[in-house]
């Protein structure tokens, strides 16, 4: 391999993709060495275009393969998930974004499973309180929805609000969690 060559394939980027079937539909699933980076609601040929532009958005020359290997600890979580077997994931994660939208998917990570807060209380866990409206679109923005449960945000009157995959999916992972959660430990929801 000579230097043009290794040089090309140092700024290459590996990205194994996988499906699932979901209580919610199909899920098409990315991850790099690194950890997951990306989860597309639906199948692979309707996510296919927008998961290449926005792969290449944030990682450049990318390289996708077919990886039941490198995803299957992902699908085994989900499925544990979408069962009510599991409440917190454990999956290394390549989170790609700004430092704010990286903030703000930090603190959606601290909210627990059953729970729901505003877009406002993620702000002040984000360290800006003026930030209400940046805070829902790092939310829109989130690339793994469900990993990282942007789905327990709603609007500051109690309000379903916004979501990538729907309302009626944001809905059904609410009621999944709530179904699973003792009375005491119920947030808010509204269905």
């Amino acid at each position: 391999m000579n230097k043009r060559s290794m040089a090309a394939s140092a700024d290459l980027t590996t990205v194994y993709y996988s499906e699932m079937q979901s209580l919610i539909g199909d899920l098409t699933l990315c991850a790099t060495d690194k950890g997951l980076c990306l989860v597309r609601f639906g199948p692979l040929a309707g996510t296919r275009p927008d998961m290449e532009k926005w792969l290449a958005a944030r990682m450049g020359k990318v390289e996708l393969l077919p990886g039941e290997g490198p995803l299957a600890g992902v699908k085994h979580q989900l499925t544990e998930y979408f069962s009510g077997q599991r409440r917190d994931f454990s999956l290394p994660l390549d989170l790609r974004g700004t430092p704010f939208q990286l903030q703000v998917w930090e603190a959606l990570r601290t909210i627990p499973y059953g729970l729901s807060v505003s877009y406002k209380d993620i702000a002040l866990a984000a360290g800006n309180v003026k930030a209400v409206r940046a805070v829902g679109g790092a939310n829109n923005r989130n690339p793994v929805p469900v990993i990282v449960p942007c789905h327990r945000v709603i609007g500051a009157a109690g309000a379903l609000v916004g979501y990538a995959g729907g309302l009626s999916i944001k809905s059904c992972l609410l009621e999944l969690e709530a179904g699973q959660t003792a009375p005491d430990q119920a947030g808010i929801y509204l269905f």
